[in-house]
This record gives C-alpha cells, sequence and structure tokens, in this order.
C-alpha cells in the first residue's frame, strides 16, 4: 500500500492492519471492487478523461458548452474543477506533462488528439489549466503555440489561496496574483 500516492509507511500500516482485522468478506468485496474497477474504466475516447463508456458523462452532455475546452494535466483536475460547478465546457486531458528528466515528451501525452480535436471543431476557447511548476509552464507553452493558429488561448490565473498571508507567499505567486487581477465587480 505504500506505493499509493500519499501514503506513506505509517498509512500503509494503519491500512494494512484495519484490513487484517476486518471480516474476509468485506476484504474479498474491497479486493472484488478493486479488480472490477481496473477493468470496467477506462478513458473517454474524446478527451481522455475516466470513463467507464467509450465516451464519458461531461463529453455525452448536450449541455456542456462545445466552444470551450479545458485543457487539464489529469483526471483529479477535472473532478477538481467540476467540483467548483463554475466551467461549464468540455475537458481534454493530457495524461501528464511535459517532462525530460522523466522521459516525457508531447508524444507521450494527447497533445496531438487535443490539437485535431481544436483544428476540427469550432472551438472558441482553449483555457489552459496546468499546475504552474516547471513542467506545468512547459507544456502549457507548447500546448499554447500549438494551438494559437486554431482559437483563442487562455490561461486560469494563479494567485493566493483564500485566506492566505501575502507575507508568506513566494514571488512567483505574488506575481501572477497581481497579473491575474481583474476588476471589481
Amino acid at each position: 500500500m505504500q506505493r499509493l500516492p500519499g501514503v506513506g509507511p505509517k498509512s500503509a500500516q494503519r491500512l494494512a492492519l484495519h484490513i487484517l482485522k476486518r471480516p474476509e468478506a468485506e476484504v474479498e468485496a474491497l479486493a472484488q471492487a478493486l479488480v472490477d474497477a481496473k477493468k470496467q474504466i477506462g478513458l473517454c475516447s474524446v478527451c481522455f478523461h475516466l470513463s467507464a463508456d467509450p465516451v464519458c458523462e461531461i463529453c455525452r452532455n448536450h449541455n456542456r458548452d462545445n466552444g470551450a475546452i479545458c485543457v487539464v494535466a489529469d483526471s483529479r483536475d477535472v473532478i477538481a474543477l467540476e467540483k467548483t460547478r463554475e466551467y461549464k465546457g468540455k475537458y481534454h486531458v493530457l495524461g501528464g506533462v511535459i517532462s525530460p528528466i522523466d522521459g516525457i515528451g508531447p508524444e507521450q501525452l494527447t497533445i496531438q488528439a487535443l490539437v485535431r480535436r481544436v483544428s476540427q471543431q469550432k472551438t472558441q476557447e482553449v483555457i489552459l489549466a496546468i499546475s504552474p511548476s516547471i513542467e506545468g509552464e512547459t507544456t502549457t507553452l507548447y500546448i499554447g503555440q500549438l494551438l494559437k493558429p486554431f482559437t483563442k488561448v487562455t490561461r486560469i490565473a494563479f494567485g493566493l489561496p483564500v485566506g492566505g498571508d501575502l507575507e508568506y507567499a513566494d514571488e512567483v505567486t505574488l506575481a501572477r496574483a497581481l497579473e491575474g487581477r481583474r476588476e471589481l465587480d
């Protein structure tokens, strides 16, 4: 269990001990649920988000804005954005970010599928919602250059979290907060 993201040695030990205390039928049900999920969940053929169907629920939803595509690194980002209930467009999941040190180049991601999608449909805007790490910035710049000939390309604003103090923010975060400022309503 320690191989799971966010699970350290102590958490893995706690989980293992908890599972060992549970009735065998409950443990078997958990194991079967994991096997079933692995077999049944794949990637949407349109946006590459996790889906039990060939085309995910978001891509099938005719009430969503087909003119906007929000590009994210992975499905966790789609889930986070959907929790806000603010975004009404479609998504495109890259499957990671460009990271030469990890051997991940543009060809390992779904970038070419994104370019085809944007060039073939009437996309008014592509919103790049990729984390502002060095790899994320590289990915954002690369995709932005590829898509500019086809559509308007924007990126989400980055800044200070609610409840955060200016004195504890780093220079890059403060600079992004200033760049992403907007007029008060």
